[in-house]
């Protein structure tokens, strides 16, 4: 009898999919792109250089894009390209191309008024990234997960600023 042998990998990630059906099926169902429009503008990263921060764009045809930048002694160290769009089951996927590193998923597991939630437990670090929205014109960015088995948290305060003047910055 020829009996196929899949991976602990495997099964996990056939488990992952699995959950993912089920969430975005039940818990997101009715997520639109307008729902987290609150990320909208420009936000300078708190104690950041000059062009430290992140851009999104208005909600519009079902989906939000971004870009970050971190500077550091007038010179971009990092950057990235981000887009959140909406499933046709009414869920959300967050997808990140990170400076130097492959396009990552992540699926919307939560969303609030003032906070969203995404998850790929299959990916090395983070398995989690989040924006929370303490206030109009506040924005903190967070990614956390596990790092050769200790949990890891690093939170990115940001501020609203104009895009207009934060664009003329260095």
């Amino acid at each position: 009898m020829n009996r196929a042998r899949i991976s602990w990998r495997q099964a996990r990630r056939g488990l992952y999919l699995a959950t993912i059906g089920l969430l975005v099926g039940t818990a997101s169902t009715g997520t639109e792109i307008s729902d987290v429009s609150w990320l909208s503008g420009c936000w300078a990263s708190d104690g950041g250089e000059p062009g430290s921060g992140e851009q999104w764009t208005s909600p519009a045809g079902g989906s939000m894009f971004a870009v970050s930048r971190t500077v550091r002694n007038d010179k971009t160290t990092a950057f990235e390209f981000v887009r959140i769009i909406e499933t046709e089951d009414g869920g959300l996927l967050y997808i990140a191309l990170p400076s130097g590193q492959t396009l990552t998923t992540f699926v919307m597991i939560s969303i609030s008024a003032d906070e969203v939630v995404f998850e790929n437990p299959d990916h090395d670090f983070p398995q989690r990234v989040a924006y929370l929205r303490p206030s109009a014109d506040r924005l903190v960015g967070r990614i956390e997960g596990a790092i050769n088995g200790q949990q890891r948290r690093i939170e990115f305060p940001m501020t609203a600023v104009d895009c207009a003047s934060s664009a003329a910055e260095k």
